[in-house]
């Protein structure tokens, strides 16, 4: 495929300026210490590098909105030594026994997550998640795109404007 195919017609000056002039983003660091609002997006059986089995929840922060978007990761190891804290981590999300790792967490899931710094061996900084606590279940998540509240509808909004009626009626 060539930039021509996917490129409107007769852009190729603009979006090789935009190129030439865009600066590299910075990547992301790990988010700061402290406490953050998030939803719980994914939780899933895995199985780490090493063959150990765990389930991993994954959060999207909600706020603050600086970070809003990011995400943070949760390891619930599945041996012996881990296991009383991965039955109270899970607990609070309604798992009362393994089998039920099988199917899909309910979403979605407002939590408040405790996060750390973490400093590894070879001196990366990595965010951990300390603990995390249930603070609501949203049963839907706000359509983006839906009118603010304090939207009014214009008249022919309200009659159905000059739809054409549904057939028999």
């Amino acid at each position: 495929m060539r930039l021509s195919d996917i490129l409107p017609s007769g852009d190729n000056d603009g979006i090789g300026n935009l190129w030439d002039a865009s600066q590299v983003a910075d990547d992301f660091g790990p988010l700061p210490a402290g406490n953050y609002t998030c939803h719980i997006i994914d939780g899933k059986l895995e199985q780490s590098r090493r063959g150990t089995p765990g389930y991993k929840l994954t959060f999207k922060v909600l706020e603050p909105s600086d970070y809003a978007g990011r995400l943070l990761w949760l390891d619930c190891w599945l041996t012996a030594a881990a296991m009383p804290g991965t039955k109270r981590d899970l607990g609070k999300l309604g798992v009362q026994s393994l089998h039920q790792l099988e199917n899909p967490l309910p979403r979605f899931f407002r939590v408040r997550v405790r996060v750390v710094v973490r400093k590894d061996d070879d001196g990366t900084e990595r965010n951990q998640v300390k603990s995390f606590e249930v603070v609501s279940f949203d049963q839907e998540l706000p359509d983006p795109f839906a009118p603010a509240d304090d939207f009014e509808p214009s008249p022919s909004d309200k009659t159905g404007g000059d739809a054409t009626p549904a057939a028999g009626g």
